[in-house]
C-alpha cells in the first residue's frame, strides 16, 4: 500500500503560493488565532509585475477571479499625462524614473509603479500651448514671445483674450527649456496595464524637486 514519504511533503511546501489571508496575524487583543481552515482560492496572491521602463512594450492578460480580466505591464514606455491648470491631457513618453518615495531601488531599476515620479517628453504639451495661446514655451532661458499668428481677426481676439491674465508656473515653464516635465503616476501599471498620470505644479512640485535635490547631495557627500 502506498504511503507518502518525507519528499512529498517537501514537495508539497515547495508548491506553496503566495496568501494574502489575515488568519497568521494575531488578533486587536494580542492573542494567536488557531488555523481552523486552509488556505482558500480568493485569498491567493500573485507575483509583483515589476514594471520596467522600455521601449519594448509588453503586456499580458491575466484571468482573474469571476472571469474578470487584469493586464499585467511587464514594459511600457509612454502613457496618458494630464496637465491639471491647462485642463489638457496628451500622450507622451516617459524619458526617465527620478524619485520613488518608497524605494530608491525602484529608481535604480527604472521601475513604473503608482505614485512614482518620473520625467516625461514635454513635446507635446509644447506643442499644445502654443497651438492654443500662441506662445512658444522652453526657449532656452529667453523670455517667452507671442508667435507670428497668421489667422483671421477673430482668432488673433481670442488668442489675445486667452492670454490676458494667464501666467505658466515658473518651475513648469523652466522645465521645458530642457524638454522634460515631473510628472507622478496615478494608475497601476501591474493591474490595468497603463501608465497614466499627472504633472507636477506647485506646492507638489516643490515638494519633490526639494526631496530630490536632498537625496542628490546626500549621495554627492
Amino acid at each position: 500500500d502506498w504511503r507518502p514519504s518525507s519528499n512529498c511533503f517537501s514537495l508539497r511546501l515547495a508548491t506553496m503560493g503566495i496568501s494574502r489571508d489575515s488568519l497568521h496575524k494575531r488578533r486587536a487583543t494580542g492573542g494567536r488565532r488557531k488555523l481552523h481552515r486552509k488556505g482558500k482560492k480568493f485569498e491567493l496572491g500573485r507575483q509583483s509585475a515589476n514594471t520596467k521602463l522600455s521601449s519594448n512594450v509588453a503586456v499580458r492578460k491575466v484571468r482573474v477571479r469571476g472571469g474578470n480580466h487584469k493586464f499585467r505591464a511587464l514594459r511600457l514606455d509612454h502613457g496618458n499625462f494630464s496637465w491639471g491648470t491647462e485642463a489638457v491631457t496628451r500622450k507622451t513618453r516617459i524619458l526617465d524614473v527620478a524619485y520613488n518615495a518608497s524605494n530608491n531601488e525602484l529608481v535604480r531599476t527604472q521601475t513604473l509603479v503608482k505614485n512614482a515620479i518620473i520625467q516625461v517628453d514635454a513635446t507635446p504639451f509644447k506643442q499644445w500651448y502654443q497651438t492654443h495661446y500662441g506662445v512658444e514655451l522652453g526657449n532656452k532661458g529667453k523670455t517667452t514671445e507671442v508667435a507670428p499668428v497668421t489667422g483671421s481677426k477673430h482668432v488673433q481676439r481670442k488668442l489675445k483674450a486667452r492670454n490676458q491674465g494667464h501666467k505658466v508656473d515658473p518651475n513648469v515653464a523652466d522645465q521645458f527649456n530642457q524638454g522634460r516635465l515631473y510628472a507622478c503616476i496615478s494608475s497601476r501599471p501591474g493591474q490595468c496595464g497603463r501608465c497614466d498620470g499627472y504633472i507636477l505644479e506647485g506646492k507638489e512640485l516643490e515638494f519633490y524637486v526639494k526631496k530630490m535635490q536632498k537625496k542628490k547631495a546626500k549621495a554627492s557627500s
